[in-house]
């Protein structure tokens, strides 16, 4: 099942701007918000998106691995976050957070796990609550305030580090805190703040050209930088199409901010894991591809990848890790 794309090792930067749950569908206003709009990742089964900015380079990509059932967070994030094809090596689709076989797969496999070894430099551009890191019992950073809230012990047994977290935590890389959200060193998971000041977390609010700004200053320091944006996933759950454009419009602000103020020497993927904002008719996840889009240095390569776990794959090429 693995995929034998081959990718020529080049010393540059790798950032990865990951969206959940943004699939391939139709050009169908009725079931489909990225109909309405021209995003970069407005890409359908049976009409031709918008032009990408840059040379950019679109491909669509298998979210299915050959195994029957439904494409899930779980497996797949780990797919991308290993570079492995998660589901068909653990038998199945795995939903939500990773089980003890894909923990041990992000523990042996993950790609920043195999970035620190070789020592290069990883960086998870999420700033996350203290509290809810603590509780995952995941490494952070330091933090200027007391816990920001408190868990119930039924809370607590239900809580469950996500791929991303479990592939950080394999390298060693302690995740960041709203204190960086606050010091402009890390981003929020809606980029502009608002969902955590509605919660009454104390975050600046940004704009997306403001927190481009941020993620190349963190990426700044880093040969891979990651950021993680879920909001979309949720929409698609909940059929919520206002919830889905205000999604879908804030990251592509957020994402043609961060094409607009690459560094030259820096490459761009963005990616999802699996299809499921793109038909509003149902509440799970499609059997659609997804879209991988590429801003950067002339990487024909791209057009080949076949599965997201080549979006894993490439970094760790590009970045001369084996």
């Amino acid at each position: 099942m693995r995929s034998e794309t081959r990718i020529q090792s080049t010393a540059v930067r790798v950032a990865l701007l990951f969206i959940d749950g943004v699939g391939i569908g139709r050009k169908d206003p009725a079931i489909n918000p990225l109909a309405h709009r021209e995003h970069l990742l407005s890409r359908f089964q049976d009409a031709p998106g918008p032009p990408l900015p840059a040379e950019g380079r679109f491909v669509a990509v298998d979210t299915t691995f050959g195994v029957s059932g439904r494409p899930q967070s779980a497996s797949n994030q780990t797919a991308i976050l290993t570079g492995e094809p998660a589901p068909a090596l653990v038998g199945g689709h795995v939903l939500g957070y990773p089980n003890a076989a894909l923990r041990a797969l992000l523990a042996e496999r993950s790609i920043i796990k195999r970035i620190q070894a070789a020592g290069r430099v990883a960086t998870f551009a999420n700033a996350y609550p203290a509290a809810y890191l603590d509780a995952l019992g995941v490494p952070r950073r330091e933090t200027d305030r007391p816990p920001e809230f408190t868990f119930t012990p039924e809370s607590l047994r239900r809580m469950k580090p996500s791929a991303a977290k479990l592939a950080f935590t394999a390298g060693d890389v302690p995740l960041r805190t709203l204190r960086d959200a606050r010091a402009g060193e890390g981003l929020v998971h809606d980029i502009t703040g608002a969902a955590a000041r509605a919660h009454g977390l104390e975050v600046p609010e940004r704009s997306p050209d403001e927190a481009a700004a941020i993620f190349w200053r963190v990426a700044a320091g880093a040969d891979f930088t990651f950021f993680e944006h879920y909001l979309a996933d949720e929409a698609g759950h909940a059929q919520d199409l206002a919830a889905a454009h205000l999604a879908l419009d804030t990251f592509d602000a957020f994402l043609r901010a961060v094409v607009a103020r690459r560094p030259p020497d820096a490459r761009v993927l963005v990616c999802s894991d699996h299809g499921n904002v793109e038909d509003l008719s149902t509440r799970g996840h499609t059997l659609h591809p997804v879209p991988v889009l590429y801003f950067g240095p002339d990487a024909p390569e791209v057009d080949a990848f076949r599965t997201v776990a080549d979006v894993g794959r490439a970094v760790t090429r590009w970045l001369g890790v084996e």
